[in-house]
């Protein structure tokens, strides 16, 4: 049966029934209630705003988005955001979407923590940035209505959420820290990793090898 949440209606596909049941079966509940919320949150500002976009892939978008953080598919080579991306891309693959499509969901996926450029590029890349946003910063809290928050979280509940958030980001970059130079989850592991030196990016230029 089709599910809406404040006026947005999950897609009900294969596909996304698919992309459903595999969040859910790697994710813990805070993983999985802030993609859906992500999706929601992503729907609402691109309803307020008048966009065009694919439900189906925006919802694959938000729901990977954080699979880089869970024990399935974190690796310790490259950015989270990367993990999530390719696992979304492959998993686009398998329902027979690739080209532009899966090219613009695994750049929503890849830039979600990347502040700016995901709004000027695709719907669906500015939307799941839009929802992660407005989830874990608050940014565009009051561009959608009280009523329509409370539908979301009511569905997918945000219990002491911001620790959680920033405990699971920690976990899934204390063995990778370096991957976390020049973005934003370099303020994650200051504040909760022991030992942690955020890299420079002047001193990276005044000390590479080039002599002048």
């Amino acid at each position: 049966m089709t599910e809406t949440i404040a006026g947005v209606t999950i897609p009900d596909s294969k596909m996304a029934q698919d992309a459903t049941a595999l969040v859910r079966d790697v994710a813990n509940d805070l993983i999985f209630d802030h993609s859906r919320r992500t999706f929601l949150f992503g729907s609402l500002r691109g309803m307020d705003e008048g966009l065009r976009y694919d439900s189906e892939l925006l919802y694959v978008g938000a729901m990977f988005h954080d699979l880089g953080l869970t024990d399935t598919y974190r690796r310790t080579d490259q950015r989270f955001e990367i993990d999530a991306a390719d696992v979304a891309r492959d998993f686009l693959k398998e329902y027979g979407v690739d080209g532009d499509a899966a090219d613009t969901v695994w750049a929503a996926v890849a830039l979600h923590t990347t502040p700016e450029i995901p709004l000027h590029m695709q719907s669906e890349v500015a939307l799941v940035t839009r929802g992660v946003e407005l989830d874990v910063l608050g940014i565009g809290y009051d561009a959608i209505t009280a009523e329509q928050r409370q539908a979301v979280v009511e569905a997918h509940p945000r219990p002491d959420f911001k620790n959680q958030i920033l405990a699971a980001f920690t976990n899934g970059l204390k063995d990778r820290p370096e991957t976390t130079f020049g973005n934003v989850k370099a303020d994650v592991l200051e504040h909760f990793l022991p030992g942690f030196q955020r890299g420079d990016f002047v001193e990276v230029i005044r000390d590479n090898p080039w002599p002048e």
